[in-house]
């Protein structure tokens, strides 16, 4: 009876089939909201020029050795975030440490010779006062007490020198930063200007453009310009511009140093990017840059009509007009609209099922 039971209430269709229509209705709700649209215009926006540019930290810095010998501890490895005064590599001290003690050595027999032409200086002036002895001795004792006197300080000097050399062992990063590279590892002997460690300041940045001698005059008459990097899909507005006075002797190009905003995330030296110099004003025909669909070599928007009904329409694309537009040369008319959401308006146009 029960295998009767469960035969009458089979399901009259498989699970896959459900699955499959629930996604159907979902995407059916999906498409059935209302979708967003802007409306294709003309604007007054900024002509620009372009130039390709690569990043680079404000901080960016090698860390070499001051001192020779094995290098005992590396404390971080590429990535690693360090703060200001950590230590990133130990050096062995033990010869440092003996030069050290030479110096302390003799500092203590430097002081003693001192103390003894001080205390003979002092007896030598009593009896010239006595007319003990002549004007010749006490010149004499006068003069050992000053070349002891000057053999302390130099003793002391020689000290504080060794001393000095001696915190050298111990290397500190000198800003807080990011480790780009490292260049030795432990068990291998440090010398004076070996480099040791490079890192960089991630919280400034800025990019380095090369511009035509013929444009150097544009961009530096509006100091605007916007930053794109390309791998990251952002735009960056440019804190400040700088024309370095000097040209490339092959290339005859002027470098451009292009400031960015503090504490970026995701961007790191040595990254393509593209600066779009601010050098006049201009009537556009532009539309949301979100709303440009790319699939090979053709470029598109989604249409939407009065009636709802959605329509890829092939154009083409101009420069970028800034605030997150670009210029449409043909394709689409001043007034239509066009969907933000590309991927929502692709599915909306396609044909629904006979």
């Amino acid at each position: 009876m029960i295998a009767a039971m469960n035969s009458h209430f089979q399901l009259p269709w498989p699970a896959p089939c459900l699955a499959a229509c629930g996604a159907l209705l979902a995407a059916s709700l999906a498409i059935a909201e209302p979708l967003a649209t802007a409306e294709v215009q003309y604007r007054e926006v900024d002509l620009t020029y372009a130039a390709d540019a690569v990043t680079e930290a404000v901080k960016q810095s090698t860390v070499s050795a001051q001192v020779t010998g094995r290098v005992v501890e590396v404390n971080y490895d590429i990535g690693d975030f360090v703060k200001k005064g950590q230590v990133i590599i130990r050096i062995d001290e033990t010869e440092v440490s003996q030069v050290v003690a030479g110096s302390e050595a003799q500092v203590a027999q430097a002081q003693a010779a001192f103390e003894n032409a001080r205390r003979e200086l002092a007896r030598a002036r009593e009896l010239a006062a006595q007319k003990f002895i002549s004007q010749a001795a006490l010149d004499r004792a006068e003069s050992e007490f000053h070349v002891a006197e000057a053999q302390l300080k130099a003793a002391r000097a020689g000290k504080r020198q060794a001393a000095t050399t001696q915190s050298y062992t111990v290397v500190s990063a000198p800003y807080s930063g990011v480790v780009s590279a490292r260049h030795v590892e432990v068990g291998e002997m440090a010398t004076p200007g070996k480099p040791l460690m490079t890192g960089f300041d991630p919280r400034d940045m800025r990019v380095i453009a090369s511009v035509p001698q013929y444009k150097v005059s544009e961009v530096r008459a509006s100091p605007r310009a916007m930053v794109e990097v390309p791998s990251l899909n952002r735009w960056i507005e440019a804190r400040g511009i700088t024309v370095l006075p000097a040209a490339d002797p092959r290339t005859h190009a002027t470098r451009v140093r292009v400031d960015l905003p503090e504490n970026l995330r995701e961007v790191y030296p040595g990254m393509f990017a593209r600066v779009y110099f601010t050098v006049g004003r201009a009537r556009k025909l532009v539309v949301p840059a979100s709303a440009v669909v790319r699939r090979s070599e053709m470029a598109g928007v989604y249409v939407v009509g009065g009636d709802g009904a959605v329509s890829l329409r092939q154009v083409r694309l101009g420069e970028p007009a800034g605030q997150g537009d670009i210029e449409i040369l043909a394709g689409v008319s001043a007034g239509e609209r066009v969907a933000l959401d590309p991927v929502r308006a692709g599915m909306q146009s396609m044909p629904g099922p006979q």
